[in-house]
């Protein structure tokens, strides 16, 4: 697959490093939920690759606590991967189409699929801390989009979006909680640019979009993935109720603490939905 002429220098490096090693699927892992990169295990040599983000050439640096900063190659669950154990975010001063990059890299290193997870506040009031959702759709009514500028060749120029996160892939997730005895929500996620926590008046305005939970990441890396032929798997681990639903302000070591208490369930999921993947 062509890859966009920034992306060049680092997928040269990549290929350097990983001789011939050909993930099946890119894992993004959000704010806490690191740990599970932790898992990987050699695909046939003595350990896995681990490649430091400021190690690759135009690499968006990640700068958000609960972000390791690494590239993870090996295998989880029986499955060839590629994990980004932290993410870049717009927030950090990072342009959207630096932040799609990655995405077009594990395509063109032979990804078929991407599986991103977050850390969102629940909108939706029926739901409670710590619940696990399962990404039906997105909304992004802020920010640039990952897609402006020069298309790569034999890419589409104007990408569907219709179904964005791939419903055979949701019927995996929703066979693997039923395994796991665990109760999957599922629902909209709504992009704010960040850094800042919504207003409770902004929560408001995306309840009655039909948000469910609300976030500062996941939906370029998606739109990317999309416009590169990847399916798409997408989880939210609820960390926090948005603003205004309790009385009480937001602190980002609340995320990091949801992280740790919900670690090993949503790791569990994720490995069970890899493992369910269709075969290539």
């Amino acid at each position: 697959m062509a890859v966009p002429q920034d992306c060049e220098d680092a997928l040269r490096f990549l290929r350097a490093r990983l001789c011939g090693f050909a993930p099946e699927a890119l894992l993004i892992l959000g704010s806490g939920l690191g740990s599970l990169a932790d898992e990987v295990s050699a695909d046939g040599g003595e350990r896995p690759v681990a490649v430091p983000y400021g190690e690759i050439p135009g690499w968006p640096a990640s700068t958000a606590p609960g972000h390791a900063g690494r590239l993870a190659f090996g295998r989880l669950a029986g499955r060839r991967v590629m994990v980004m154990q932290g993410r870049p975010h717009h927030y950090e001063g990072h342009e959207m189409a630096a932040i799609a990059r990655p995405v077009y890299l594990a395509a063109a290193l032979g990804a078929r699929t991407l599986c991103v997870t977050n850390a969102a506040g629940a909108v939706n009031t029926a739901w409670s801390k710590g619940d696990i959702m399962l990404i039906s759709d997105h909304i992004r009514l802020f920010g640039d989009s990952p897609l402006r500028g020069e298309n790569p060749p034999g890419l589409a120029r104007f990408p569907d979006m219709s179904d964005v996160y791939t419903p055979a892939l949701r019927a995996v997730a929703h066979s693997a909680a039923r395994d796991l005895g665990l109760t999957l929500r599922e629902g909209v996620y709504m992009f704010f640019p960040g850094p800042q926590y919504e207003t409770p008046a902004e929560i408001r305005a995306a309840r009655a979009l039909g948000a469910d939970a609300v976030g500062m990441s996941t939906v370029p890396e998606v739109i990317a993935a999309r416009h590169a032929g990847l399916a798409v798997l997408g989880f939210s681990l609820l960390s926090n109720m948005a603003a205004g639903i309790q009385n009480a302000p937001l602190d980002g070591a609340e995320v990091l603490q949801a992280g740790e208490e919900r670690g090993a369930v949503f790791s569990a999921l994720v490995r069970r939905c890899l493992a369910g993947l269709p075969k290539a």
